[in-house]
């Protein structure tokens, strides 16, 4: 490749074709350095001859470090339990992640010290060797682990799983220096890596505490928010508890309209009695629940049960050609507030094996660790009206308008939701019990309290996000 009259060109040895690449050039380089494509000055994925009871390395995807030099660790295989369905590498051989996040995030490594030289290790590993000592090895590393490289790739694949695009790595441009200048490049960068690491850390760790900082005051108001302790009470307000028979009418309402089952009427009654203790009464039998009472609320306020006041998971009727909202869990944020997006399908596509919703209902993630995370919304201005999405989501819609949605959500989001939950499932894979939702304790505040705390929340959010 040479540069003529200012203009890059690049001849085809196979055919003699010469071509203009001025298009292609990223960036002015020094005189005495020259541009090449990668598959031109390094082997790619070359292969190991080996005994099969060689002892290698083994280095799976995880055993490599995300950061700014070259760090992994192995495990010690014979090379017959490796040499096949493996990526193949030796000692002096410089390897990256070719797949999404471990690519940006710069996964790769030199290798060295190899045992006997050799090793194998994940598929989603890409390897170069240069042709002898032309090129030095940490000198290419940084050049993988460059923004140019990173920042300009192409990808392929499903948005869970991507994995650089076939060629980009092979037609690449190298700006390639004298293998002097390499090695003097090479060594101050590891000069300079380690001050640079330091401030990093210290810059992240100050970020974090910022970060802390807000999530332990957004926490703090939510648990704030949901005792009564964020707003003043108002006698004029009225009381939860005829808020509560507001809900019980609503309910008596869609039953007789056939949009409820008449089970939906078995509410319970949570009162103090006269011993100072709370009671809950559900048919004709009473008891004590005072070991179930987290917190004091105010006079005003109500203990009820969730099933009581929301309906839980309720079923949309659509006509199968009716344009609606699906919305698997990727693509609901994690946040305090309530953000989410959807694609728009046909609503025979979704109505059977996913969780329905609508305008006005309140979701969250019942899965690890998207629960945790807050993954939890309030679902507004779907096509139709109507959606439907990832069956890891708890649906609930107030009876009326007797529930602010954003006090609903913001209890959600509370730490006496989120910390309090049970869970079951693998290691990797836990939802929350049956019942937990349905049967948690809800501190229901009058009607309009609900709508002046969310306004006193949304006004702090405000402020601690400047």
């Amino acid at each position: 490749m040479v540069s003529v009259l200012s203009s890059y060109y690049e001849k085809f040895l196979a055919t003699g074709e010469v071509k203009c690449i001025d298009e292609e050039i990223p960036f002015e380089i020094p005189q005495g350095w020259e541009w090449c494509r990668i598959s031109s000055i390094f082997q790619l994925n070359p292969k190991i001859e080996a005994n099969d009871d060689t002892l290698a390395a083994f280095i799976p995807m995880e055993a490599i470090s995300a950061v700014y030099s070259s760090e992994y660790s192995y495990y010690e295989r014979r090379w017959k339990e490796i040499k096949s369905g493996f990526t193949q590498f030796a000692d002096g051989d410089i390897a990256f992640a070719k797949i999404t996040p471990c690519f940006q995030n710069r996964k790769s490594a030199v290798f060295s010290n190899l045992p006997n030289g050799i090793g194998a290790g994940t598929t989603e590993l890409k390897v170069l060797r240069p042709y002898g000592e032309t090129i030095n090895r940490f000198f290419a590393l940084y050049f993988l682990e460059s923004p140019y490289f990173i920042d300009e790739a192409t990808f392929k694949g499903t948005a869970n799983q991507q994995r650089i695009a076939s060629g980009y790595l092979e037609n690449k441009l190298f700006p390639l220096p004298p293998i002097e200048e390499q090695c003097r490049i090479a060594n101050k960068i590891a000069e300079v890596v380690p001050m640079v690491d330091r401030y990093g850390t210290a810059q992240t760790k100050l970020d974090n505490l910022n970060v802390e900082l807000k999530n332990i005051l957004k926490k703090s108001i939510l648990q704030e928010a949901i005792q009564g302790k964020l707003v003043p009470q108002i006698v004029e307000e009225g009381t939860a508890q005829e808020l509560h028979e507001q809900i019980k009418q609503e309910k008596q309402k869609l039953v007789k309209e056939g949009k409820v089952k008449k089970s939906a009427l078995t509410d319970s009654v949570i009162f103090k009695g006269d011993d100072n203790k709370y009671w809950e009464k559900l048919g004709k039998e009473i008891h004590c629940i005072d070991d179930e009472i987290p917190f004091e609320i105010p006079a005003s306020w109500q203990w009820v049960r969730i099933k009581d006041i929301f309906q839980i998971n309720p079923k949309n009727v659509a006509e199968d050609n009716c344009i609606s909202a699906f919305i698997p869990m990727q693509k609901i944020c994690a946040t305090y507030g309530s953000e989410f997006y959807y694609d728009e399908v046909q609503w025979k596509t979704i109505k059977t094996g996913y969780t329905h919703f609508a305008d006005g209902d309140v979701a969250f993630a019942k899965i690890t660790p998207c629960f945790q995370n807050r993954k939890s919304v309030i679902f507004i201005g779907l096509p139709n009206g109507i959606g439907a999405g990832t069956t890891e989501l708890k649906v609930m819609r107030p009876y009326g308008e007797t529930i602010n949605r954003w006090y609903l959500l913001y209890f959600l989001k509370s730490p006496y939701f989120i910390d309090e939950a049970q869970f079951k499932g693998t290691a990797n894979q836990q939802r929350i019990i049956t019942g937990y939702l349905e049967n948690k304790l809800f501190p229901l505040p009058p009607k309009f309290e609900q709508d002046r705390i969310v306004q006193r929340i949304k006004q702090l959010a405000s402020i601690m996000s400047r």
